[in-house]
């Protein structure tokens, strides 16, 4: 018999996770009676009363695992690492705060019998804030037309990965893993299941400002070259403008010497709009480099502080004992 591995990244969801946990065995256990299954949540140091919550589920259910982390290492290390800790033969990866359907299980299994390695959904409406979701297709599309990688719009890294995309994951040895992205770059064939994204059942969401922009500077620095581009591009034409400008008051000031007063103002807007893009571009280079110093330094995914209802003391299961797990 197979195993579905369901995959839960929460943090702070103490209002979800039993709720989420208990709709998707039901699915499992109502669609899906023909597979074995496990539910592992991986909690990125959790500050309400999420863990306690995940040690009496797993005490009630064997089925139940848990992997907490010693602290909150990010949005998308976490899921990642969790994506290689699992046994089955293959994984469905969800949120803990239903805005990634249930209903889509029995239909990523579908394909997935039908040969798909990778079914992914992929939102063509939501509930959330209407300026929100606009702001997210623009960048999407901005993304794509900049990106030497096909990136898949409005795919937030929910869907199944059969275990040979899992093994490939696992050699990757990337330290600052972007699922998103390398789901597009290994090209493995896929198929896109459209759902519209519901609300948040309850709770805060953790995407704020700070996320979402690290989110998005993730996908630039790793899949585009444009930020780098675009400062030399720009450096170069305002080297240009600034030439021509010089040698057009030069001119005028040989022509009219005592009639053309140059004056500090244009000199003091030059420098200033110069000044500022040094700045910005600087500020995107640096990006760049913070890039390049967390793949160099070669830190671990995560850091664990406890794993529940893994199969032995070492909270390994006998798979991962065979294959080994150079991630961690």
């Amino acid at each position: 018999m197979k195993t579905i591995s369901v995959l839960i990244p929460c943090y702070n969801e103490e209002e979800n996770v039993e709720a989420i946990a208990g709709a998707v065995i039901g699915v499992l256990e109502k669609d899906l009676p023909q597979y074995d299954y496990e539910l592992v949540f991986i909690d990125n140091d959790s500050r309400d009363n999420t863990r306690p919550i995940l040690r009496r589920m797993c005490g009630e259910n064997p089925r139940v695992k848990a992997i907490f982390n010693a602290r909150n290492f990010g949005q998308f290390n976490s899921p990642y690492y969790g994506l290689l800790q699992v046994g089955g033969d293959c994984v469905i990866a969800m949120v803990a705060d239903f805005q990634d359907p249930v209903e889509l299980i029995p239909k990523y299994v579908k394909a997935w019998e039908e040969g798909y390695k990778i079914v992914i959904g992929i939102k063509t409406s939501s509930r959330e804030n209407p300026l929100m979701y606009w702001l997210r297709s623009c960048y999407y599309k901005m993304i794509r037309k900049l990106s030497d990688v096909e990136q898949i719009e409005h795919f937030t890294g929910s869907g199944l990965y059969d275990r040979e995309f899992i093994e490939v994951l696992r050699r990757l040895d990337d330290p600052t893993p972007f699922l998103r992205g390398i789901v597009a770059e290994l090209g493995y064939k896929r198929k896109e299941i459209p759902y519209e994204q519901p609300k948040r059942r309850a709770g805060k969401t953790h995407n704020n400002f700070y996320r979402l922009y690290d989110a998005a500077m993730l996908s630039v620095t790793s899949y585009t070259k444009a930020g780098l581009r675009l400062a030399t591009f720009v450096g170069a034409v305002s080297c240009v403008l600034s030439l021509l400008v010089a040698f057009a008051y030069l001119v005028m000031k040989l022509v009219w010497w005592d009639r053309f007063p140059a004056g500090m103002a244009p000199m003091l807007l030059g420098m200033l709009f110069l000044g500022s893009v040094q700045i910005f571009f600087i500020g995107m280079i640096g990006e760049y480099v913070l890039s390049i110093n967390q793949r160099v330094m070669k830190r671990p995914l995560v850091i664990e502080e406890e794993r529940i209802n893994f199969a032995d003391r070492n909270g390994q299961t006998p798979e991962l004992r065979k294959k080994g797990n150079d991630n961690q």
